[in-house]
């Protein structure tokens, strides 16, 4: 029996990544023994390859402001696993998850061998999780990140009331599909009958596909670009972006987002959107005021997160070749007079020579190409510096990577952390950890 944190974090880790086959047959069996929690919960369910968890952020952050108390679930998690079941960005005590995991643990131990309960996963155990503490709680409101995909992921066992698709890009080939069609199918899968869908900035073929899986399930699409819009004003002088936003309710001018980058601000629109249907399905005020404060109140580990100041450190968990080539135009549209080492980390999975390339358009950039203690990350040995002997270093331990750098950096250059969300949550902590 689970009676300690860190007996449940066992658990749940030891659970397989994957069932031996896909669907939510799994997560069905698990929440019907609980006696379906997720039944009570009003959600929005956002899924996409990029920008899922900062559009749950800036949304939640607007909701708050309403008065409302709010529920998160979100992957992965930066410093402790509790991350990933919040309500109002507190996450979920070590007490709480401990009772909940062994009431799953009890379920769970006491399945026979062929039933769909024998073989529940890690992240089903989390979905489940989440679900039973919210029901608990009482929150106003979820917002709900999609694990991975969207169609037989577990979140996708509710009804919601309103869905969203960020974007839509290359990752996780080996279990979505080898083609932007079929990857956009997989994330199309979230669109439920007559459930309106606000999608953001996405291609026009991966577009089609959710525009035809919409049409099937009679759903309402909110476009980018069309439904709703916004005009880019450049970074704000302080830290973050400018930009207006533009819908059927008018125009709200100068929001400023406290995450960097320009692909936030499409981010952020996209948040924007679903918070003003929140706003007309629930019959509560649009209030510009909650949207600003919302967006300039949001905070989101690991995403373009300025550490320190000086050095000027900043960390992105850019983990595909999509979320790098973002991180590069806007690293050179933010820092394009400083020198900036880049320490990079990713998993072997990936399109590792892919994203170098993107890291390479970051037009004074030099690379150090390195590892961390992870299952799965890249090999060394493959020899990617060739792609570019001059800017490319390769080093075996980041912290020493990490040392060579802070011994040279003068006052105008500047150290980006990125890759891998696991290798800059590690790099994160200890230079917390430092600089504490």
């Amino acid at each position: 029996m689970i009676k300690t944190a860190e007996e449940a974090i066992q658990f749940i880790e030891s659970r397989q990544k994957f069932g031996s086959k896909p669907g939510l047959q799994r997560i069905s069996a698990l929440l019907d023994a609980l006696d379906h929690p997720e039944k009570d919960l009003s959600i929005v369910h956002i899924a996409g390859t990029n920008g899922k968890g900062s559009t749950v952020s800036f949304l939640s952050a607007m909701l708050q402001e309403t008065g409302w108390s709010i529920g998160t679930f979100t992957s992965p998690y930066i410093e402790a696993l509790n991350e990933r079941i919040a309500i109002n960005g507190q996450p979920i005590s070590d007490d709480a998850l401990t009772n909940i995991v062994a009431k799953i643990q009890a379920i769970i131990d006491s399945a026979d061998a062929v039933s769909d309960l024998f073989e529940i996963t890690e992240f089903e155990v989390l979905t489940a999780a989440a679900f039973l503490y919210f029901k608990e709680q009482g929150p106003d409101m979820v917002v709900l990140e999609v694990g991975l995909g969207g169609l037989y992921d577990s979140t996708n066992i509710i009804a919601p009331l309103l869905t969203a698709i960020t974007t839509i890009g290359m990752d996780h080939e080996q279990v979505l599909g080898d083609t932007i069609e079929k990857i956009a199918a997989q994330k199309a899968g979230i669109i439920k009958n007559g459930v309106p869908v606000v999608t953001g900035k996405i291609s026009s073929e991966a577009l089609k596909v959710i525009e035809e899986t919409a049409e099937k399930q009679q759903a309402k699409v909110y476009h980018f670009n069309v439904d709703y819009s916004i005009d880019y004003k450049g970074p704000h002088a302080d830290w973050g972006e400018q930009f207006d936003f533009y819908n059927e309710a008018g125009k709200i001018p100068k929001l400023v987002t406290s995450l960097l980058g320009k692909y936030q601000t499409e981010n952020a629109a996209v948040a924007v959107q679903l918070f003003y249907l929140v706003c007309q399905l629930k019959k509560i005020p649009f209030d510009e005021k909650n949207v600003k404060n919302g967006l300039l109140k949001t905070a989101w580990p690991a995403r373009m997160e300025r550490i320190s100041q000086e050095p000027l450190i900043i960390l992105d968990g850019a983990h595909n070749e999509q979320g790098i080539k973002r991180l590069a135009e806007s690293i050179n549209n933010e820092f394009k007079n400083r020198h900036i080492y880049v320490i990079f980390s990713a998993l072997e999975r990936k399109n590792v020579e892919g994203m170098l390339e993107q890291l390479l358009k970051i037009s004074n950039a030099e690379i150090y190409l390195t590892n961390f203690d992870y299952a799965g990350v890249m090999r060394l040995e493959k020899n990617y510096q060739r792609i570019d002997e001059d800017r490319i270093n390769i080093v075996s331990l980041w912290h020493f990577g990490l040392a060579n750098i802070l011994e040279k950096i003068s006052d105008d250059d500047m150290i980006l952390v990125t890759g891998s969300l696991y290798f800059v949550a590690e790099v994160r902590q200890l230079i917390k950890d430092l600089i504490s």
